[in-house]
């Protein structure tokens, strides 16, 4: 059984329970409080140096990074659906899940970070900077999806739990975007049980 250490209010540990869930994996979700600043304790610190979540424990075989997660899992029980091998759709799904975590997700970070969760003490410079962000970014989202329903072909893969993951994090903000595919598109992966079961009080 898999153990991944996480929070529900954290994008990133999200999108691996999404994946755990829809690939029936048999896992045991144990919870960080984050707010309580048990990521930064030093029994958590031995466990990810990083005081990050997602953390992923298989055996003797330890993994922090969430998209990092996402492609072991996938490749270790072949979920081809998921991590697709065709060579155009892999290279579409690597394209996405690095530029969520390089793009799109600092922008994610500054709005609700500061926003939501820093209260009174938030930066609103932050948030003025990831929302200026958010607008160059958007339309990138909105042109892939115009030419097809999935970000990389006509299934949904871990490209797309990885980039819903953050756009959820923004609705904790009131931050949507505002493309008519994007919305479609989020309205679909919405649909999917696992993201569903993913999500704070599901």
């Amino acid at each position: 059984m898999y153990v991944l250490y996480h929070s529900p209010f954290s994008q990133h540990a999200r999108r691996v329970v999404s994946l755990l869930v829809e690939a029936k994996l048999d896992h045991d979700l144990r919870n960080v409080a984050m707010d309580a600043g048990e990521h930064r304790s030093s029994e958590y610190l031995q466990i990810n140096p990083n005081h990050q979540v997602p953390t992923l424990i298989d055996g003797d075989i330890k993994i922090h990074e969430s998209n990092a997660i996402l492609r072991y899992l996938c490749t270790k029980h072949g979920l081809s659906d998921w991590y697709p091998t065709e060579l155009r759709e892999r290279a579409a799904v690597e394209q996405w899940l690095d530029w969520n975590q390089c793009r799109l997700s600092p922008a994610v970070v500054d709005i609700v970070l500061n926003a939501v969760f820093l209260g009174a003490a938030g930066d609103r410079a932050a948030i003025e900077r990831g929302t200026k962000r958010l607008e160059e970014l958007e339309p990138i989202i909105e042109s892939a999806l115009t030419v097809q329903p999935y970000l990389a072909g006509t299934r949904p893969t871990i490209a797309d739990l990885s980039l819903a993951s953050s756009v959820f994090q923004l609705t904790l903000a009131d931050v949507t975007l505002n493309g008519a595919r994007t919305r479609e598109w989020f309205g679909r992966i919405q649909g999917i049980d696992g993201f569903r079961r993913s999500l704070p009080d599901a």
